[in-house]
């Protein structure tokens, strides 16, 4: 399994060792800078990601180094962790107004930091899942994460119901489902199934999606699918 990679930014040297120490013994792999320029190199050139970064930086300090990291396409949506001796609301505030995901001030705790770089490694990972979910199908784009429908770029307002009947068709184009597979799948198996409740969701579900509503086809005597392209 890929480990995941970690910059450490900091001008003193003991604080590089005790976070780079604490990193490897979680797993993570680690690499270190000890100067703004050299930080910006690295990231460029070797991406991590994670930047756990310092403020008080020698020439190029860390709030330029995060405000050029956000402009760069490819470091832009790397996570920053900013890690400072400046700890008044000021400076916090600064630094999450830059794009600053956490801020942590010192002295610090190695396991709390720690707990900070997992939360916002995770957070990560579960957004690039969601924004990974997504279904485009003809003029239609479907967000599972966020229970959003556009048709030809139109936002759909759909029921909860209705979101589930079209994922649920869509996402297998051309296949047949019988109206008792419809239900089953939206609301369970012990949802109590009738024709006329999975008639009237296509009804509307139909109406909304406009002239889009015809890649919904009736297949008489079985149920409904999504016509293939």
């Amino acid at each position: 399994m890929r480990k995941e990679k970690i910059l450490v930014v900091d001008d003193e040297e003991d604080i590089l060792e005790l976070v780079r120490y604490n990193l490897v013994r979680e797993g993570y792999a680690v690499v270190c800078a000890a100067t703004g320029e050299d930080a910006l190199k690295s990231a460029a050139s070797d991406p991590a990601d994670l930047i756990i970064l310092d403020l008080m930086l020698p020439g190029i300090d860390g709030l330029e180094v995060a405000r050029r990291l956000k402009k760069n396409p490819g470091t832009k949506d790397t996570p920053i962790v900013m890690l400072s001796a400046k700890g008044e609301e000021a400076d916090i505030v600064s630094g999450l107004e830059l794009g600053a995901d956490d801020y942590v001030t010192k002295p610090f705790s190695p396991r709390i930091l720690v707990a900070r770089i997992k939360a916002v490694i995770r957070r990560k990972s579960d957004a690039a899942e969601e924004e990974s979910d997504v279904l485009k199908v003809r003029e239609l784009v479907i967000h599972t994460g966020r229970r959003h429908v556009t048709a030809n770029g139109r936002p759909l307002e759909l029921t909860y119901t209705e979101f589930q009947v079209l994922y649920f068709l869509a996402r297998r184009p051309g296949w047949v489902f019988t109206r008792s597979q419809i239900v089953d799948a939206v609301r369970g198996d012990d949802y109590p199934v009738t024709d006329r409740s999975v008639d009237v969701q296509i009804v509307g579900l139909r109406k909304k999606l406009g002239p889009l509503g015809k890649y919904i086809e009736t297949v008489r005597g079985v149920g409904y699918r999504f016509i293939e392209n």
